[in-house]
């Protein structure tokens, strides 16, 4: 059985949805028929027996395009205040499509001292096993009304990476607006190579993300997506990297096929997530 066959396998997956992957490119607004490729998507999963939790972007964006901006607002007090307002109207809208397929989503908030401060990590963790063992959906984003840490976080990319490593995840789905890792930028670099399935993260890999950033939709670049690899691959979890302009790329990589770029896991058993995240926020 190769690395590809055995994702069919996965019991407990994390997917994390950038921004750019969840609003239609010309206008910012939710791309409502992505929406519900996807939330199909993650119903199969969970008819399949698999626990599924959402690691979601895009509140800040949908936020702000309810209150008529042209685009993201660039004051802390305005992007938090449209943060309250998308997160409520992206949740009504999960949960309003999760139902349709009978499934119960629920909302997770986090912020960066959620995970520094024990009890409080404790406590998330705790609450996430016992939704997952009701069945429900996990919704996660960090709570940018109150925090000020997005940038760090990277668009939700090492987030969703620390909830995977939090819940004991198996395989962690980073979609965003590239196909994967490449050997060098492939928008200004024609012989960059595309790498298919990378067996160990070294340090030649890591370099390869410095300096990169993303769409002016999302806040990730490709080295926020090789921290997630580096913490997911040490707390014994498979990442891909995937391009998500089709949802429907999700059923297509648990089936096993060659899409986005899959990291290898390689658990420690001393990791602690602390460590990674002292170093990094």
């Amino acid at each position: 059985m190769t690395f590809r066959e055995k994702l069919k396998n996965k019991k407990r997956i994390v997917i994390k949805i950038g921004s750019s992957s969840l609003t239609h490119p010309d206008t910012g607004y939710l791309d409502l028929i992505k929406l519900e490729v996807l939330v199909r998507e993650i119903s199969d999963l969970r008819n399949q027996g698999k626990d599924v939790i959402l690691v979601s972007s895009g509140a800040i964006m949908v936020g702000s395009k309810t209150m008529g901006y042209d685009r993201k607002p660039s004051r802390m007090a305005q992007k938090q205040a449209c943060a309250a307002i998308g997160q409520a109207k992206l949740m009504m809208i999960y949960q309003k499509l999760f139902a349709e397929y009978n499934q119960v989503a629920s909302q997770i908030l986090m912020t960066k001292h959620t995970i520094l401060n024990n009890l409080n990590r404790l406590n998330a963790k705790n609450t996430f096993e016992e939704l997952l063992r009701m069945g429900a959906i996990p919704i996660v984003n960090e709570n940018d009304t109150i925090s000020t840490y997005e940038i760090e976080f990277g668009d939700n990319d090492t987030l969703s990476a620390v909830v995977s490593a939090m819940v004991g995840a198996d395989l962690l789905i980073l979609l965003s607006d590239i196909d994967g890792l490449f050997t060098d930028d492939p928008h200004k670099n024609p012989e960059a190579t595309f790498i298919d399935v990378v067996e160990e993260l070294d340090e030649h890999l890591l370099s390869m993300g410095k300096g990169s950033t993303g769409s002016n939709v999302g806040t990730g670049g490709m080295a926020t997506k090789l921290t997630a690899a580096e913490i997911a691959s040490a707390a014994g979890t498979d990442m891909i990297i995937a391009n998500g302009a089709d949802f429907h790329v999700i059923h297509k990589i648990i089936q096993g096929r060659p899409y986005g770029t899959l990291f290898l896991s390689h658990k420690k058993n001393d990791f602690y997530v602390l460590d990674f995240l002292e170093r990094i926020l």
